[in-house]
This record gives structure tokens, C-alpha cells and sequence, in this order.
């Protein structure tokens, strides 16, 4: 057994595999060197708040993350009497990493995701739901950037 674990060890190394939080790794680069653009709305602070539980809230910042978010929902599944019972929440995120100090653009991309919700029972459910499945989108989205931002060469 322990053969084994060496030979996997052997081959991540051999491969040029670098732990994101190792030394030099992408995920020390950015640890709590990213200040995040102040949100707008409720699904902009819940993307805000999962990025800086990600990558950690800085004081004294190398890098501006800005995001711009939109959202939109389609109508899934509609019953035999014409009530929609099910919905995706469709959210695209566009974001700039820019220098601190200068604002000069280290990388810009765009993520994309969805998560569906039902509407079942009363309306206050379907509201809480409804947040619900935004919090999860915002959450995906935030967690796509910081994954794509580790894995780009800074």
C-alpha cells in the first residue's frame, strides 16, 4: 500500500502537479491580496461574501476583482393547468482581476451557471426558495471565478 501512495506521489510530481496553497502556488498569490468591488443588489453581496470567504478580505490590497452579474430566469415545468411549478435561475458572471494601484488588467473572463427551484405551496415559499436558489447560484458563480483565478498563471 504504501508503494502505491509513493508512486502517486512520484507521478503528480513528475507531471508538474503544484498544490494551489503551497509555496508559489496560484492560491497564495491571491490569498487576502484581493479587494472585491462593492455589490449592488443581494446576489451581488452574496457573490462578494463568498469570494472574500474564498480568498480572504485585505487591508492592503494587490489586486481589484470587478464583477459584473446578471441574472435571469426561464419557466421549466408547467402543470396541466397552466401554473409554472418549476424555474431556473440562469447566472452569468463577468469579472476583471486588475492591478491595484494601476488598473491595469491581469485577466478578465466569464462564468456561467444555473440552478433550478420549484414553486410548490405557497407563495412564501416559492420567495424562499426562490432566495434560496440565488444564494446557491451566487455561491456556484463565486467559487467558478476562484477556481479559474488559481488556475490561470498570475
Amino acid at each position: 500500500m504504501r508503494v502505491i501512495a509513493f508512486l502517486v506521489i512520484l507521478a503528480l510530481g513528475a507531471c508538474g502537479f503544484t498544490p494551489v496553497y503551497g509555496p508559489n502556488g496560484a492560491g497564495t498569490v491571491l490569498q487576502n491580496r484581493v479587494l472585491v468591488d462593492k455589490p449592488d443588489d443581494r446576489t451581488g453581496f452574496l457573490l462578494v461574501q463568498r469570494l472574500e470567504e474564498r480568498l480572504g478580505r485585505s487591508s492592503d490590497p494587490a489586486f481589484r476583482l470587478a464583477v459584473d452579474l446578471a441574472m435571469r430566469e426561464e419557466n421549466r415545468a408547467i402543470d396541466p393547468d397552466g401554473d409554472i411549478r418549476r424555474f431556473h435561475l440562469i447566472g452569468t458572471a463577468e469579472y476583471t482581476l486588475l492591478e491595484a494601484g494601476t488598473d491595469v488588467v491581469v485577466q478578465t473572463d466569464t462564468v456561467e451557471n444555473f440552478v433550478g427551484y420549484s414553486a410548490t405551496g405557497t407563495t412564501v415559499a416559492t420567495l424562499a426558495a426562490r432566495r434560496d436558489a440565488q444564494e446557491r447560484l451566487m455561491t456556484i458563480l463565486a467559487d467558478q471565478i476562484v477556481l479559474q483565478l488559481q488556475g490561470s498563471e498570475l
